[in-house]
């Protein structure tokens, strides 16, 4: 009988496919192995053994499988158990867990290549300017890839070229395997093997006419004493050390004196780091580790709730210590890259080598080299560092995941598929490996603090700041207050400068929040009123001064600033509203002995830009940091003696039922850095509403006040967490196509869920790349079972599409959708 392979492939399939295992290859595939398999008459992909049987698919004759990619499993059973659960949880496909979870290095997919058809005699009349420039290259070059036919015409596109290429019979199409992830070589260089001892004293004198190789051999020499000879010397050392040129090392081979070699290189962090003994805890943090313990025998998840700078992340660092010693791994979620920077250095002065990171900044093959390290060595103890992405991993002996701030909606996958809660998925992560999970936040979500009430969580509370630090001073400026009395200096009150100032006399620093980034967010046309939108999307561009453009950011779309109003003709375009670039401006003008630094999306784009300015703040090198959310998540300075919060009016008043929560949050968090060490911090909140309830209670520090008000009015309005939503998105490029298939598909809906169905309305953004939206919101209460109701509803929609067949719209689902 034959062998068959279920596979998964890195596509949005409804069903894995199967495909014939060769007899040769047999007794070498295994689940969680790759191979190359053919879809379709000419593409290839990388797929993933999923599971192997002997029973024939039924209805169709199934293909080979072509190639073995690996020589062991590199997805393990567990992650098979998890990506399944987060398909069918999520809504999607197991390929689109599979195109999240694996590094782009472990990936590979055939590319169309152009190659010349010699049998069409070429006829310059035929042919386009841009047809016979691709028709020239080809006659040099025997392949072209679609890239490289965008470059040599100047076309972005060129696939209508490439369309009339074909029908003129000038070319044909192949497919090639682009080329993945392959083990960095580095060129060393020893001693040729078998060199006679004695040839190496009359070798100098041989080498007296050629002293560039003399001088070549006395430094290997030099180097092999100083190094040792355990220690590969590389080629480019040798080379620069001597002076001498590759010319020379190649005679010195050729002479079998040298030899060169090549060997794997790591682009991980390599070399023992010294290690520093684990801080003493308090007697607040001892208290609450105990707590914790004891919490961990009677559940598996842990909601620790402690304010900013209790001295959360010691305890966490006692718990690693404990999970390490047994020989198993932690994982440690953090919501922002820029988290990882400190974290990094503080935990890696405990555990040295021990620390992987793992996130998007990192290059694909440094992401690679873990997740194959992971694999290789599954018992092998190892803290894992790392954003959301690191749900993934291979754990071979998870003892331990930490969630530090879980109550950041970064922590939220909202495009593409699969729209995961990391959080949530870390939860589920931790029961199929029997591993503890704690959650930690000053500010929890109200869902989990919810849960940890009701018991399904153990819960921790760590109510006293470390070294019985008071609070921050919390303070609040009346806008409208200080704009009738002329109190305003452009976006700043007099007494938030004021207060700026004297922090910085007193050789402190300064943190400012801003929750919009760019210089300013409308420009508009005085004399008509006409503002600028993206031409693809329903939203207004944002214009950016350090590269003088009007900015779209949800599709990339950019512009020059239009000189005269494109409805009107008018001169008079004027910019409205504010981002940290214009703060960021406007503080350089105002205060010109200061040194002010920006960290946004805008200002961290390369991969060590956060290092630099975390580093550039900690060292004192920046007086003022101005910031988005990313200033507000976990970091810890401790020369900060005053945050200020630039307009908390645009938090508070967002269409959306956690937008209170939220502001409370982020302003609770960004308060939080404030007199984290010595001196007493303040924080300075400016709005046109200081009686507004979330302000009242972030200048109390009333959690729990919070948490109450919240969830009195989610129960009468039916919000979680006592009621779960699934958020169905549709997309098409003619809204009133888009427009009758939702409100059709809402009437069927409604004929299974009732009144539990909201919609169809057009979203806060209805056109995004070019296509519209419209969102229908599905509530269901807690004794509804998710799982049939989620059955239940694809069902509908699949048979609603059958009957339906000229209503296609793109259909996506979002379990949980906050």
């Amino acid at each position: 009988m034959h062998t068959y392979a279920d596979v998964i492939l890195p596509l949005a399939l409804p069903q894995n496919y199967t495909y014939r295992v060769p007899e040769i290859l047999e007794s070498q595939v295994k689940p969680g192995m790759r191979v190359i398999v053919q879809l379709g008459k000419r593409k290839l992909y990388t797929a993933l053994v999923y599971r192997l049987h002997r029973k024939a698919p039924e209805g169709y004759t199934p293909k080979d499988i072509l190639e073995i990619e690996d020589t062991y499993p590199i997805v393990t059973s567990r992650q098979f158990e998890l990506w399944a659960w987060m398909a069918d949880y999520y809504m999607c496909s197991m390929g689109e867990v599979m195109m999240a979870a694996l590094p782009a290095g472990l990936k590979l997919e055939s590319e169309t290549t152009v190659i010349p058809n010699h049998l069409k005699e070429i006829v310059d009349e035929e042919l386009s300017d841009h047809e016979y420039l691709i028709v020239e290259a080809l006659q040099s070059q025997h392949t072209l890839s679609i890239k490289e036919i965008s470059e040599i015409t100047g076309i972005s596109n060129p696939l209508k070229i490439i369309r009339n290429l074909l029908g003129k019979h000038y070319i044909l199409l192949e497919e090639e395997l682009k080329t993945g992830y392959k083990p960095k070589q580095k060129r060393y260089v020893r001693l040729w093997e078998g060199l006679p001892e004695d040839k190496l004293s009359t070798l100098f004198e041989e080498l007296e006419r050629a002293p560039k190789q003399r001088e070549l051999l006395l430094s290997f020499f030099k180097l092999q004493g100083e190094l040792g000879k355990a220690k590969k010397i590389t080629a480019a050392r040798l080379l620069k050390e001597s002076g001498a040129g590759e010319s020379s090392l190649k005679s010195l081979q050729d002479k079998e004196v040298l030899e060169l070699f090549y060997d794997t290189e790591s682009s991980l962090p390599a070399g023992d780091i010294p290690q520093t003994s684990l801080k003493t805890l308090n007697e607040h943090q001892a208290k609450a580790l105990a707590e914790i313990q004891t919490s961990f025998k009677e559940q598996e998840t842990v909601l620790l709730h402690g304010v900013t700078s209790s001295g959360k992340t010691e305890i966490y660092v006692q718990l690693i210590e404990e999970v390490l010693s047994k020989g198993q791994q932690v994982l440690y979620l953090v919501p922002e890259i820029a988290l990882t920077t400190q974290l990094i250095t503080r935990l890696k002065q405990y555990f040295g080598n021990k620390v992987l990171v793992f996130h998007s900044r990192f290059s694909d093959r440094e992401r690679v080299e873990t997740w194959l390290q992971l694999v290789q060595k599954p018992r092998e103890a190892h803290l894992v560092i790392g954003a959301r992405s690191s749900v993934f991993l291979p754990f071979g002996q998870l003892g331990l995941i930490i969630v530090d701030e879980e109550h950041e909606t970064s922590f939220k996958q909202f495009d593409p598929a699969p729209r995961y809660h990391a959080r949530d998925t870390a939860i589920v992560m931790g029961l199929m490996h029997q591993a503890k999970t704690l959650l930690g936040s000053a500010t929890p979500s109200f869902e989990t603090y919810y849960n940890a009430q009701q018991g399904k969580f153990g819960l921790v509370e760590l109510m006293q700041r470390h070294g019985n630090l008071p609070l921050p001073e919390i303070l609040c400026i009346d806008l409208k207050r200080a704009r009738s009395k002329r109190e305003m200096q452009g976006h700043f009150s007099t007494d938030l400068m004021k207060e700026i100032q004297n922090v910085l006399n007193a050789k402190k620093q300064v943190i400012l929040f801003q929750n919009r980034r760019g210089f300013t967010t409308t420009v508009q046309c005085r004399n008509c009123g006409h503002i600028t939108q993206c031409k693809n999307c329903d939203i207004t561009l944002t214009y950016h001064k350090h590269i003088d453009k009007l900015r779209c950011h949800y599709c990339g779309y950019s512009r020059q600033v239009p000189q005269r109003c494109p409805a009107c003709n008018s001169p008079e375009i004027s910019s409205f509203g504010f981002g940290t670039e214009k703060l960021e401006d406007d503080l350089k003008l105002m205060l010109e002995n200061a040194e002010v630094q920006r960290m946004d999306l805008d200002s961290t784009r390369k991969k060590n830009a956060y290092e630099n300015i975390i580093s550039d703040f900690e060292d004192g090198i920046i007086n003022i940091l101005v910031g988005t959310q990313m200033v507000t998540k976990g970091l810890d300075f401790e020369n900060v003696a005053l945050v200020g919060i630039i307009n908390a009016d645009t938090l508070l008043n967002f269409p959306d039922f956690r937008s209170h929560e939220r502001a409370f949050q982020l302003m609770a968090q960004v308060a939080g850095r404030s007199g984290r060490k010595g001196e007493r911090g303040k924080v300075l909140i400016q709005t046109s509403d200081p009686y507004h309830n979330v302000i009242r209670k972030v200048m109390e520090n009333d959690y729990s006040g919070m948490y109450q008000d919240e969830i009195y009015e989610r129960k009468n309005f039916k919000y979680p967490p006592f009621y779960r939503f699934i958020r169905i998105t549709l997309k098409h490029r003619d809204k009133n196509k888009l427009s009758s298939s939702a409100n059709l598909m809402s009437k069927e809906l409604r004929q299974l869920f009732g009144e539990r169905v909201l919609g169809p309305e057009f979203p806060m953004i209805a056109r995004l790349r070019n296509r519209y939206l419209m969102e229908i919101l599905i509530k269901l209460e807690d004794k509804v079972s998710l799982k049939k109701a989620k059955i239940r509803l694809r069902e509908t929609i699949e048979d609603f599409f059958r009957e339906n067949a000229d209503h296609k719209v793109q259909v996506i689902y979002d379990v949980d959708p906050y």
